[in-house]
């Protein structure tokens, strides 16, 4: 993995996503259900990147963040789901 994880938002959806050659390889989307809730939607990683952790590295992104701004995750995302199950140090900014 080379490039850098970024992030984008629009006001109501965003994502935070990882782009070689101009194309989207890994995406995780998520929707604000108000000011301070947000609802992950869905994970997507390429697979030629499969099995390298870039999930887990687009969530911890999106904690980091959602601890900056102070924001509650729910985690419809059955892999963000599974992922909050596994680690606990990302638990404190679920709903």
């Amino acid at each position: 993995m080379s490039g850098k994880i970024q992030h984008e938002f629009d006001g109501k959806k965003g994502s935070f996503f990882l782009e070689e050659e101009a194309k989207r390889v890994a995406e995780m989307v998520y929707v604000m259900a108000g000011p301070k809730k947000m609802i992950i939607e869905h994970t997507e990683v390429d697979e030629s990147l499969k099995g390298q952790g870039i999930g887990l590295k687009l969530l911890k992104e999106l904690v980091g963040y959602v601890r900056d701004e102070n924001i509650k995750v729910i985690p419809l995302c059955p892999f963000a789901k599974a992922m909050f199950q596994k680690k606990e140090e990302l638990r404190d900014v679920l709903n």
